[in-house]
């Protein structure tokens, strides 16, 4: 990875979604994430940046980190969004909820398939979520 260890990009449009994921993915790649784990990070990067686009008018950012404690190495990455906020996050996170009917995941979904998740949202002023995927030991 050489020096840069955080960086960030907008979400201004559907092509910022593509953007996003391939950048986590190279990302995830570097830091030595299985293919397994790179694909539970991406698809929760993918889910999270789709619903700036979707519930916040396309009009956010992602930020990334790689994460070190002792010999644990991980990623994390933060979806901030400028539009309406979640006015009840605990039933956001209800398995199944939708908004926008879509197929998505949904937050439970990115939680499953990440090991730490903090949402923060102030309706009217927006939203940010917050996960984080620990590298196993080799």
């Amino acid at each position: 990875m050489g020096t840069q260890e955080i960086g960030e990009s907008l979400i201004k449009s559907e092509d910022d979604i593509l953007s996003c994921r391939q950048l986590i993915r190279s990302v995830a790649m570097a830091i030595g994430f299985g293919m397994t784990d790179v694909t539970r990070i991406v698809t929760a990067a993918s889910e999270l940046s789709r619903n700036i686009n979707v519930h916040a008018g396309s009009n956010g950012i992602m930020r990334w980190k790689i994460l070190q404690q002792l010999e644990k190495i991980g990623l994390q990455l933060e979806f901030e969004d400028f539009g309406k906020g979640i006015p009840d996050i605990e039933q956001a996170m209800t398995v199944g909820f939708t908004t926008s009917n879509s197929m998505g995941m949904g937050l439970s979904g990115v939680k499953r398939l990440m090991d730490e998740m903090t949402i923060k949202s102030e309706v009217g002023v927006g939203t940010i979520v917050t996960i984080a995927k620990w590298r196993k030991a080799t």
